[in-house]
């Protein structure tokens, strides 16, 4: 068979399926370890769990609009900032080099 370099590669091995339940005796890696109390919270992974999403009120949306103008009230207030101290070090380096020109002569 000719070498064709845009058929894809073959596996070398088949992948091994190891049925549910028939994990030959070992631990199964994926349940968590019994809690020391029932009910434990973060580290139980069984379970039906629910998570209900409401309707976001004015007031809500109000909110999340004065967190989002703050965050960019805070961003611009850093940019300028940044901006701000580096006019009189430019200006600094400006009237240095005037200096160092006028004495060159």
């Amino acid at each position: 068979m000719a070498y064709d370099p845009n058929q894809p590669e073959r596996p070398r091995v088949e992948p091994e399926i190891i049925p549910p339940d028939r994990d030959g005796g070992q631990a199964n890696w994926r349940r968590a370890p019994r809690a020391p109390w029932p009910g434990s919270g973060f580290d139980e992974i069984r379970g039906t769990h629910r998570v209900y999403v409401g309707r976001v009120s004015p007031f809500g949306v109000v909110l999340l609009l004065l967190a989002i103008a703050a965050v960019i009230a805070i961003i611009l207030i850093a940019v300028l900032g940044a901006v701000l101290i580096w006019i009189p070090v430019v200006a600094v380096a400006v009237v240095i080099a005037a200096f160092f020109r006028l004495f060159r002569r």
